[in-house]
């Protein structure tokens, strides 16, 4: 059974039709990307998998369990959790503050220790700066702190939007490479993307968006072999 099933999901914005009948598929310990131009239904997708936009057709299963329409925190509870684009931190709030924040749900301290402790290791960069104002960081660290506070929750399932969104290409090489360690440690990742070369290059498997449904899905490595997903997405002929 795969860990997140999504069958014929539909989603509206009032007239406009979002998303048009996607079906994805996430196994268990997966990186899964979706990769597609502005606008395609690629963050609108991760929105009706955390509760943020309530579907208009369709079904979300994740563990076996139907999660279609629930509230958020609910979403979160189950065991998935998101770093949104703009990455969505508490400017105003102290590095600490805002992964406390993270792990908001939970009540196993010495849990939430570890997991605080294991998330300064992949980000060295925050331990040095947990008295600081968010608002403060760089581009890079505030990204940084977004994929921490997503991992205080412990999810089985981290969604990530955009992660390298107007970073330096050193810096997207340093995420890139903290979500694979993120992966291999356990946690299956759902990855929209823009940069389509950086996410079929850590991904198992790929599906390509456009305008709201889903016109390819392969193995990432075939993904990347395409023709028409080079031409469309990765500069080549």
């Amino acid at each position: 059974m795969a860990l997140l099933e999504i069958s014929d999901l539909d989603v509206h914005y009032g007239a406009i039709h979002a998303l048009r009948g996607v079906n994805i598929t996430v196994e268990e310990k997966q990186i899964v990307t979706l990769i597609g131009a502005n606008g395609a239904g690629k963050s609108t997708t991760l929105r009706a998998i955390s509760g943020m936009v309530r579907p208009s057709g369709g079904r979300i299963v994740f563990n076996g369990e139907d999660l279609t329409g629930r509230k958020p925190h609910d979403i979160v509870r189950r065991g998935i959790s998101q770093a949104p684009e703009g990455r969505g931190i508490f400017a105003n709030l102290t590095v600490a503050d805002n992964l406390e924040i993270g792990a908001y749900q939970r009540h196993d301290k010495a849990g939430i220790a570890r997991d605080r402790a294991n998330a300064l290791e992949l980000f060295p960069r925050l331990k040095e700066r947990l008295g600081q104002s968010a608002g403060t960081l760089s581009g890079g660290e505030q990204q940084m702190l977004a994929i921490a506070r997503a991992l205080l929750a412990r999810p089985r399932l981290l969604l990530l939007d955009e992660p390298s969104l107007g970073l330096a290409p050193q810096i997207v090489q340093t995420i890139f490479k903290i979500i694979r360690e993120i992966n291999e440690a356990g946690t299956t990742i759902l990855l929209v993307e823009q940069n389509a070369h950086m996410a079929l290059t850590v991904a198992n498997h790929g599906y390509v968006l456009e305008v709201g449904e889903i016109k390819m899905a392969d193995s990432a490595s075939r993904l990347a072999e395409s023709d028409e997903v080079r031409k469309a997405y990765l500069g080549g002929g």
